[in-house]
């Protein structure tokens, strides 16, 4: 899905940090043009200009995506000073660690707007672009956490099962509709991103993903391959991720009680000590000298590859593979069974009945 001048626009939720920001620079290495979509003015000009260095067009838009007029009328700026969007790329989200009790009513509705809405008001402003067109990919960038909750994170885990429901029942009416407009979803495992230095935290000590940890450029290669590919309903980014769903729909109980026993200290870390300024009502990039950049503050310990991602990528040719050693597995066997048969095979004798003549 390419413009007349041979690249794509691509619009971009969250995309001054992050997985966002990673996705942005993936986009602009092919040259497309990249629209970016967050509230921090620091990290937009610092996501434009890594797009531009890149080789892509950058068009930076200070935007809160809790709020479907701006997006909108961000969408009318892109058409109109890039052209049709080709993608549109949700990511943008905020969350809070604490417990659930520990969260105020307007803190929980702030997180759930933007996380859940800020994707719904997204596609809506793609579809009503793109639809009439019958052209265009929607990536709903999900997590682990679409499907299995966990402590700690009660209104991030709650918006991410929204999404994922909401994008089902998308993808329903769409295929219903016969139209060439794709929606899919990538689900991420821990990355290391800004936000663990930037979310709102009432834990004793600095909150981070749930090891092992990634960098953000693995998602953001997925991304690009969703978009290319939108026919795939979905896609598993990491091996824990894999592990968590498969759980999750075996043995969900017994992972409850695993996450009750583990959680609160899987997600918390003395090794970091340093935090910003919440940004669940304000960017925490909004000031000069604020932008962090795509990662957090977790790049000892950060995988930097994914077989698993890979996996997920060529499933085609895993299968096929797995199908030809099957087969030839049966043909070796049957051969051995044959030859087994023959060396210890039995003939009865004949017998003959003479009659006289």
């Amino acid at each position: 899905m390419t413009t007349r001048d041979g690249r794509r626009v691509v619009v971009i939720t969250g995309a001054s940090a992050g997985i966002g920001r990673a996705a942005a620079c993936r986009f602009a290495d092919r040259g497309d043009a990249v629209a970016l979509l967050a509230r921090g003015a620091d990290g937009l000009e610092g996501a434009a200009r890594d797009v531009r260095q890149a080789g892509g067009e950058a068009l930076a838009i200070e935007a809160d995506t809790a709020d479907h007029d701006q997006v909108d009328a961000a969408a009318d700026r892109i058409e109109n000073e890039l052209g049709p969007i080709d993608v549109w790329v949700n990511v943008a989200f905020s969350s809070i660690f604490a417990p659930f009790m520990k969260i105020t009513p307007d803190e929980f509705r702030r997180a759930t707007e933007v996380t859940y809405l800020g994707f719904v008001n997204g596609t809506r402003a793609a579809l009503e672009r793109m639809l009439p067109r019958d052209h265009g990919v929607i990536v709903q960038v999900g997590s682990a956490l679409a499907y299995r909750g966990i402590p700690l994170q009660s209104a991030y885990c709650g918006a991410k099962h929204a999404i994922q429901g909401f994008n089902e029942s998308l993808r329903c009416e769409l295929l219903h509709d016969k139209s060439n407009v794709r929606v899919t979803m990538v689900q991420m495992p821990a990355v290391n991103t800004p936000q663990f230095d930037w979310v709102l935290s009432r834990l004793p000590r600095h909150p981070q993903p749930v090891p092992p940890i990634y960098q953000p450029e693995i998602p953001a290669d997925a991304i690009l391959y969703a978009a290319d590919h939108p026919r795939r309903r979905e896609y598993w980014v990491g091996g824990s991720t894999t592990a968590t769903l498969l759980a999750n729909a075996v043995v969900p109980g017994i992972l409850d009680r695993y996450l009750a026993w583990t959680g609160y200290d899987s997600q918390q870390t003395t090794e970091v000590t340093h935090r910003e300024p919440p940004n669940l009502w304000r960017p925490a990039d909004e000031a000069p000298g604020t932008d962090q950049g795509a990662h957090g503050p977790f790049d000892h310990k950060a995988k930097t590859h994914s077989v698993q991602l890979w996996a997920s990528q060529h499933h085609g040719l895993l299968t096929a593979a797995s199908v030809l050693a099957a087969g030839l597995g049966g043909l070796v066997w049957a051969r051995g069974h044959r030859a087994r048969a023959t060396r210890f095979s039995f003939t009865p004798p004949r017998f003959h009945l003479w009659r006289k003549r």
